[in-house]
């Protein structure tokens, strides 16, 4: 059996990347998408082991110290990271697995874990990204412009990864990554 593949999904908040992959996941669930940790409180609904693993700051510090997450980053105060063994393992049983985390995360990842597949999903333009986030109705006047600065400098690296998807049409967007899923991994035969 051939190993499986790691496939990072990145690009800046509000450019679709959670809705494409819940789209991807539902349509291929031979997928194993691997679940981060994090120093944050449970939000309502959330389950350990299944949203995220919930641990303590100085669990995570541990894990970090002690080599166990393939990517890191501190974003709004907390901790988000991604567990090795489990994707490590996932891989070395054929299965192929998906991150989708932020932008420092994936460029770590090209560093721990150089054979990743890593694709960036662009807005059609700012305005267009500017006006999700809004329809969102989660933040402040002050949140969105954050929001939309660290789009700018994220959609600036776009071209440190190895395929870029705009995502002006998400059947057309969710298409081309499964393309690209296919062709990086003979395991996977999507219909």
């Amino acid at each position: 059996m051939q190993a499986g593949r790691l496939i990072v999904l990145t690009g800046p908040s509000g450019v679709g990347k959670g809705t494409l992959l819940q789209l991807l996941l539902q349509r291929h669930p031979e997928l194993y998408l691997s679940i981060s940790a994090t120093t944050r409180s449970p939000r309502p609904g959330e389950v350990d082991g299944q949203h995220y693993y919930f641990v303590s700051r100085a669990r995570f510090e541990a894990m970090v110290a002690g080599g166990e997450l393939l990517e890191w980053a501190e974003y709004a105060g907390n901790y988000y990271g991604t567990p090795r063994a489990a994707v490590e393992e996932k891989i070395r049983l054929g299965q192929s697995v998906i991150l989708e985390i932020e932008v420092v995360g994936a460029r770590q990842i090209h560093q721990t874990f150089p054979s990743a597949l890593r694709i960036f999903i662009l807005p059609p333009n700012l305005a267009e990204l500017e006006q999700r986030i809004r329809d969102r109705g989660q933040d402040s006047e002050e949140a969105i412009a954050r929001r939309l600065d660290r789009a700018k400098a994220e959609i600036d690296a776009a071209d440190e990864f190895d395929l870029q998807i705009v995502n002006d049409n998400l059947k057309d967007a969710l298409k081309k990554i499964e393309v690209a899923i296919c062709a990086a991994n003979p395991n996977i035969q999507f219909g």
